[in-house]
């Protein structure tokens, strides 16, 4: 019997439909390969040492203005209640560091075509409530007893 060769390149074909839903075969959606690609050269700016604030601010006034409103609120918030937090891209996201690791990160609505956005918080985060707590909260809208909360959490999540 002969050998089967590998496939080449040439013979790959895409997983991705590219709709934002993942393929049957679990291949990485459009908007998945973006934000890792995004995330390559968020290193590669990290490593010429480029100004991450800056960076971040312009991320937020490329978003659409529902999502843009909300991740200047959300910024303005976090610098106030967090200011040891040092904003940084994260796959594209605007996003908060504590020693270079991110302790939480915004997510526009429109990042991955969901109805909501989202204000995330990761591992390095103390949010810890017995057994089980959020780390991830659904935003609509921002009243003052939500940026209460965020503060609060953002307190929490830095001590």
């Amino acid at each position: 019997m002969g050998e089967k060769k590998p496939a080449g390149k040439s013979a790959r074909k895409s997983t991705g439909s590219g709709t934002g839903v993942a393929s049957p075969s679990g291949g990485f959606t459009a908007e998945e390969r973006a934000a890792m690609r995004e995330r390559a050269g968020e290193l590669r700016a990290a490593a010429r040492g480029a100004d991450e604030e800056r960076a971040v601010l312009a991320k937020i006034a490329a978003m659409p203005a529902a999502d843009r409103a909300m991740g200047e609120r959300l910024h303005a918030i976090i610098r106030a209640a967090a200011p040891g937090l040092a904003p940084k891209l994260w796959y594209g996201m605007p996003a908060y560091a504590k020693g270079g690791k991110v302790v939480c990160f915004f997510q526009g609505a429109q990042k991955f075509g969901t109805r909501y956005a989202t204000l995330g918080f990761s591992d390095q985060a103390t949010l810890d409530e017995g057994r089980m707590w959020p780390t991830a909260f659904a935003l609509k809208e921002l009243a003052a007893a939500d940026e209460a909360r965020i503060r609060e959490l953002l307190q929490r999540a830095v001590r």
